[in-house]
């Protein structure tokens, strides 16, 4: 079957969010569904209004894969008031009962980023991509990884990603890790030991 890659249908965000909570196994960190859904929204309004580009796969009318990215010098594709304030009160919340948790994560994220632009400038950040975790059609992935590269070809992205996401993935298309740090996560369900990873390519 054809994968075809356009622009995502606004009905299909709802299964966007499922695509995070799942492939990012969120269900490692909260066992509450009304929790992981309010996270699956928070994660993807945070990532869809900063995208300047933005890419669905679909196989006939079925939505089966989407990839966000950022890149220096474009336009967002994508902007809503109310979603960027969800995000900032979501923020609030992780800072205020989850510092050990989402606050950890963020600022080791934020700490590993710091190290890669003490010597790398790129031009770019792929900052969503996943394929449904239930589909059974193989090579979603690639064509969406394939699609940015035509359209941002010879420039220099990276992506933050953890050993709770299928990171080979990108070792197997020519990434290089970056940086790494173990950190473990003080989190509702317990403590998640995680591997923090950032990967880098010119496109």
């Amino acid at each position: 079957m054809n994968i075809e890659i356009r622009n995502i249908r606004k009905k299909d965000y709802k299964k966007a969010i499922q695509f995070a909570i799942k492939g990012m196994h969120f269900d490692w960190y909260l066992d509450s569904k009304f929790l992981l859904n309010a996270y699956g929204g928070y994660f993807w309004y945070l990532e869809i209004n900063r995208a300047t580009q933005i890419f669905g796969a679909y196989v006939g009318d079925e939505f089966v894969g989407v990839l966000l990215a950022e890149f220096k010098g474009e336009a967002k594709k994508h902007s809503s008031f109310w979603q960027k304030l969800y995000v900032k009160f979501v923020d609030v919340i992780q800072r205020l009962f989850f510092k050990d948790g989402a606050g950890l994560y963020e600022d080791t994220t934020k700490e590993q980023l710091d190290k890669y632009l003490e010597s790398n400038t790129p031009d770019g950040e792929i900052i969503f991509l996943a394929a449904d975790p239930d589909c059974k059609i193989k090579g979603v992935g690639t064509a969406l990884l394939n699609a940015l590269e035509e359209v941002e070809k010879g420039k220099t992205v990276y992506l933050h990603t953890d050993d709770a996401c299928t990171y080979q993935f990108y070792e197997h298309r020519g990434f290089k890790r970056v940086q790494e740090k173990n950190i473990v996560l003080e989190m509702p369900k317990g403590k998640v030991p995680l591997k923090c990873l950032i990967y880098s390519k010119t496109i």
